[in-house]
C-alpha cells in the first residue's frame, strides 16, 4: 500500500477538465450545429487525409517487426535481473481485456451484416461474393495492423520508461529526443492533455455500444423495455464497478477483472462452437482467414484505393483512428504491466495474442450468426436493420440454452466494460500525475473521478441524439465514430513524432 501518494500534476488534469466541459457545453447548448460540426469533421478526416492512416498503420507494423527482429528485440524492460511482474497468462488477459472490451462481442456478431448488405468493389449487395469479403474484412479490421498501433505506443513508453528510467508516464517523455526541453514546457503539455482528450473521446464509442448490449441481454432476461432510463442505469452500473476497481488498485482490481473476463469469454465461446454448428464454424472461419490472407494488399488500401475508395473511407480508416486514438492509452497501461519483458516479447506478444484472440472471436461469433441466416433462415440481416443491438441476443438466444447464456453475457459486458475503462481512468490519472515511478501507483481520488467522466461523456452524446430528434441506432453510431476519428488527428501527429524519437533513442543508447 502506498503511505504517500504521488503529487497530481494539476495543470494537465484541469486543463482536460476545462477542455471537455467547454466541448460538452457546446454538444447540449448547440445540438444540431456541433451534430454539423462533427459529420463534417468526420468527411474530412476520411476523404481528405484518410491515406495518412492507411501508410502510418502498415508503416508501424513494419517498424515494430524490424525492432523485434533486430538485436533491438533483446531490450529489457527494466533492469537486466527484473523478471515479469505478472505471469503470461494475466498479463495476456489484462492487454486483451484493456485493449478490446466489448465492442469484439458486438462487432464480431454484427459486422459481417455490415459489409454483406454494403460489399467492397461496387460487389452486388447480399450475393456470394459479398459474403466471401464479409467476415474477412472482420477479421483484417481487428487484425494485426490495428494491434500494432496498440503495440507502438507501449514500445514507445515502455523504452523511456523502464530503460531511460523517465518517471513521468506520458507521450511528452517518449517524444523527448525531438521535442527536447520544450517536452517539459508548454509544447509537452499540449501533448499529454491531447492525449488525455483523445483518450476520453474515443472512449465514448467503447461505452457507446457496449450500453446497449448490457440493456438488450438485461431486459430480454427480465423481461423488461428498453428505455432511457434503463440505458443510464447501465451506464451508472458500469462506472460503479469501474470506479469500485479503480480504487482497490492495479492488482486487486483490474488484473482480477481480467481473469474473470476471459474465463467467461471462452465459456460462451466454448458454448457457441459446442452447441452450434461446429463444423460449420471451423469450416467459415478457416475459409475466411486464408481468403483475407491472400487479399491484404487490397484489404489493406494501398492495392486499389480508387476502386473502393468509399467502404475504405467509412470502415478502413475509421478502424485505423480508433486504434489510433485509443493506441496510446492502451500502450501506456501494457508498458506499465509489462516490465520484465524484452522488446521482442512485447511485440509478439501483443501481435499474436491481441490478433488470436480476436480472429477467434470472429470466426465463431460471425459463424454461427452467417449459419442462423444461411442454414436456418432466421432472417439475422434483416432483423439486424430493424435492431442492430437486438441481434447479438437473437444469435446468443437462439442457441439450446441460450437463455442461459444471457446472465453469463450480461456479466461478461459488465467485466470488460469496467476492465476497458478501469485501466482507461488509470491511465489518465498516470497521465496527469508527477513522477509516477514503476513501482507506484496515482492517487485513488484521482482514478474514481475520471471514472466517472467516462461514464458523464457517453450520457452526453446519448442526449444530444435525443435533443436533434436523431436518435436512431445508425445516427448514434455515425456520433460515436466520429468522436473517434475527430480525436486521431493530433494523435496521428504526436505519433509520428514518437517514431522518430525512439529511433533516435535505440540509435544513441543501444548501437
Amino acid at each position: 500500500m502506498q503511505i504517500n501518494e504521488p503529487k497530481t500534476n494539476w495543470f494537465n488534469f484541469i486543463s482536460t477538465v476545462i477542455v471537455i466541459l467547454a466541448i460538452t457545453l457546446s454538444l447540449l447548448l448547440a445540438p444540431h450545429s456541433s451534430q454539423e460540426i462533427i459529420k463534417r469533421v468526420l468527411s474530412f478526416v476520411t476523404g481528405e487525409i484518410g491515406m495518412l492512416y492507411i501508410w502510418f498503420g502498415i508503416v508501424v507494423l513494419f517498424f515494430l517487426l524490424i525492432i523485434a527482429i533486430s538485436p533491438f528485440g533483446r531490450i529489457k524492460l527494466g533492469l537486466q535481473n527484473d523478471s515479469p511482474e505478472h505471469s503470461t497468462l494475466s498479463w495476456i488477459a489484462m492487454l486483451f481485456s484493456t485493449g478490446i472490451g466489448t465492442t469484439i462481442l458486438y462487432w464480431g456478431t454484427i459486422e459481417w451484416i455490415e459489409y454483406y448488405q454494403e460489399p467492397p468493389y461496387s460487389i452486388q449487395s447480399r450475393s456470394e461474393n459479398a459474403l466471401k469479403w464479409s467476415v474477412s474484412y472482420g477479421m483484417f479490421h481487428w487484425g494485426i495492423i490495428g494491434w500494432a498501433l496498440y503495440c507502438f505506443p507501449a514500445v514507445c513508453l515502455g523504452y523511456s520508461y523502464h530503460v531511460r528510467n523517465e518517471l513521468s508516464l506520458n507521450l511528452s517523455s517518449a517524444c523527448r529526443p525531438v521535442l527536447r526541453e520544450s517536452a517539459r514546457k508548454m509544447p509537452g503539455k499540449v501533448v499529454d492533455i491531447l492525449f488525455m482528450i483523445g483518450l476520453l473521446g474515443s472512449s465514448i464509442t467503447g461505452i457507446g455500444l457496449t450500453t446497449p448490449l448490457i440493456t438488450e441481454s438485461f431486459g430480454k432476461f427480465f423481461n423488461i423495455e428498453q428505455s432511457f432510463g434503463l440505458t443510464f442505469s447501465a451506464i451508472a452500473l458500469v462506472v460503479a464497478v469501474i470506479a469500485l476497481s479503480v480504487y482497490v488498485g492495479l492488482e486487486k482490481g483490474i488484473k482480477k477483472l481480467s481473469n474473470i473476463n476471459i474465463i467467461l469469454i471462452l465459456i460462451i465461446m466454448v458454448m457457441i462452437l459446442a452447441l452450434g454448428p461446429t463444423k460449420f464454424i471451423i469450416n467459415q472461419g478457416t475459409d475466411s482467414f486464408i481468403f483475407m490472407l491472400k487479399h491484404l494488399p487490397e484489404m489493406s488500401g494501398i492495392g486499389y484505393p480508387s476502386q473502393n475508395k468509399a467502404f475504405t473511407e467509412k470502415w478502413t480508416i475509421f478502424y485505423w483512428a480508433w486504434w489510433l486514438a485509443l493506441g496510446p492509452f492502451v500502450g501506456m497501461f501494457i508498458c506499465k504491466i509489462s516490465r520484465g519483458r524484452t522488446l521482442r516479447q512485447l511485440i509478439l506478444g501483443v501481435l499474436f495474442f491481441g490478433t488470436l484472440g480476436c480472429t477467434i472471436c470472429i470466426a465463431i461469433l460471425s459463424g454461427y450468426s452467417l449459419f442462423l441466416e444461411q442454414e436456418q433462415g432466421m432472417g439475422i440481416v434483416d432483423s439486424f436493420n430493424n435492431n442492430k443491438h437486438s441481434v447479438v441476443i437473437l444469435v446468443l438466444t437462439s442457441l439450446p440454452l441460450g437463455e442461459w447464456i444471457l446472465p453469463f453475457f450480461f456479466l461478461l459486458c459488465i467485466s470488460f466494460a469496467a476492465t476497458t475503462y478501469d485501466s482507461a481512468s488509470y491511465t489518465l490519472a498516470a497521465a496527469a500525475t508527477i513522477k509516477l515511478k514503476p513501482s507506484e501507483h496515482p492517487a485513488r481520488w484521482h482514478r474514481v473521478v475520471w471514472a466517472v467522466v467516462l461514464g458523464f461523456l457517453p450520457l452526453v452524446l446519448l442526449l444530444l441524439t435525443h435533443l436533434t430528434g436523431e436518435n436512431d441506432q445508425d445516427s448514434v453510431l455515425l456520433l460515436l465514430q466520429t468522436a473517434s476519428v475527430a480525436v486521431s488527428v493530433p494523435i496521428l501527429l504526436i505519433g509520428i513524432i514518437m517514431m522518430v524519437s525512439l529511433t533516435m533513442l535505440l540509435f544513441k543508447y543501444e548501437t
